[in-house]
């Protein structure tokens, strides 16, 4: 029998945590409910879970930087989950690293159909230590190290470095989107196409999932992130990586 998927639930409201807790549990995961971030901090050391659901508004603590921390030094899913609706706080959120944010109230069901959509993005990696390549199954005869510019994106290991073999660390959201783009060079995506392709949903008419991510990769791929070379925006149609790549 294998293991259960271990979450943990981190939020200052005892009664959130223990519905959290009861729910997820009767859903087959394991469940460590947390009520501050040193608490987090501290399980994160010795028994890391797959994946974090964390709420900003804990008294005192710095619900950002809590999720800073988290991509900074572990790789793991991270679902924000709070009563922080604004556009604004969404969008920091998903800069920050978060792969979903999910407002209070929320319905049980979509937010555990949320927390496998994460997990099955996360899968490649959990099931092995990081930073060993052994990676997702491929098809017979797949290539999978795709060169462009500066860059090599293994999609079998889920690593990008560059031409030294440094690592670029890229949260599971960022890895997908570039996987996309690296498979479809030359081509305008759109962002409903994107997000289909990442997240298996279309978009909203105020969507910016993608125009985050994508401004994300930016940062991390290019020389320059406000004159971007390799994913450039094409008013009104999407996006397009511009290199030629190269497949072994």
């Amino acid at each position: 029998m294998t293991n259960p998927t271990h979450l943990a639930v981190l939020d200052d409201e005892v009664d959130i945590t223990r519905l959290l807790g009861l729910y997820l549990e009767s859903q087959g995961f394991r469940v460590t409910q947390l009520h501050t971030g040193a608490a987090l901090i501290d399980l994160m050391g010795r028994d890391p879970p797959t994946l974090v659901l964390l709420d900003l508004g804990l008294p005192g603590e710095d619900g950002f930087a809590i999720a800073r921390q988290l991509r900074e030094h572990w790789h793991c899913g991270l679902v924000i989950v709070t009563g922080r609706g604004d556009a604004i706080d969404k969008v920091v959120g998903l800069e920050v690293g978060a792969d979903d944010y999910v407002t209070k109230p929320f319905d049980l069901r979509e937010l555990v159909a949320r927390i496998k959509a994460v997990l099955r993005r996360l899968e490649p990696l959990t099931t092995r230590p990081a930073p060993l390549p052994l990676g997702p199954s491929v098809a017979p005869g797949e290539k999978t190290r795709l060169r462009f510019a500066q860059w090599e994106l293994d999609t079998a290991a889920r690593r990008l470095c560059d031409t030294q073999g440094r690592d670029m660390p890229l949260t599971s959201g960022e890895f997908d989107l570039l996987s996309v783009f690296a498979r479809t060079p030359g081509r305008v995506l759109s962002r409903d196409f994107l997000l289909e392709q990442t997240r298996g949903r279309s978009a909203g008419p105020f969507d910016r999932t993608i125009d985050v991510q994508v401004g994300r990769l930016r940062r991390k791929l290019e020389v320059d992130p406000e004159d971007p070379q390799i994913i450039k925006s094409v008013r009104g149609a999407g996006y397009i990586l511009v290199p030629p790549v190269a497949a072994e």
